[in-house]
């Protein structure tokens, strides 16, 4: 059987970042916290920050809220409108982050070989998810309401819950509902 696991959102802790004003909330870590090959963080920004630079991963980003205004050290900017995913690696890492309103960030982080997959996409209506063999998915819905189905089991969704999807291979997960997610595809082991 599939298997459907919420993430309670008030069982993670964030803490405020030493080097600028930001507020961090790590959602998970594998295949362990310590050592971990992906992370996944949720970040709470207001105002413009450093973004914390890494010689060893790739990352993810998208702004959940409201758009950001990312800089780099040649000069150049980029704007993310609210909810468009952006991937940054040591050559093109931002240095700082000014976001148009007060905005929670949502960051895959991604070591070595590590795949995995970053999706932010309204939901109106049904969609499914497959997975092959080694793979699971997270979701975290930001907005609006919604039901899970995998094999016989079934979870209800509202704004801000977040759940493990890990679904037999080649059984197919549907999502119905009305709002706004994130999922997450990554490695089972």
């Amino acid at each position: 059987m599939s298997q459907l696991s919420r993430l309670p959102i008030d069982s993670l802790h964030g803490s405020p970042w030493a080097e600028g004003p930001v507020y961090i909330t790590t959602v998970a870590s594998g295949p362990d916290e310590e050592n971990w090959q992906w992370q996944m963080t949720l970040v709470d920004v207001d105002q413009e920050a450093v973004f914390p630079s890494h010689t060893d991963l790739r990352r993810h980003f998208v702004p959940l809220d409201a758009p950001v205004e990312l800089a780099f050290a040649d000069g150049h900017t980029q704007h993310l409108a609210r909810l468009q995913v952006a991937q940054f690696d040591l050559s093109h890492d931002p240095q700082t982050c000014l976001p148009s309103a007060p905005t929670r960030t949502f960051n895959l982080k991604l070591r070595g070989d590590v795949q995995g997959e970053l999706i932010v996409r309204p939901l109106n209506g049904a969609m499914v998810l497959l997975a092959p063999s080694g793979w699971r998915w997270f979701l975290l819905l930001l907005s609006g309401r919604a039901k899970v189905i995998a094999d016989h089991r079934s979870q209800p969704l509202e704004a801000n819950d977040m759940l493990w999807i890990d679904p037999i291979p080649s059984h197919p997960v549907r999502i119905e509902g009305g709002g706004e997610l994130v999922l997450v595809r990554l490695p089972t082991a």
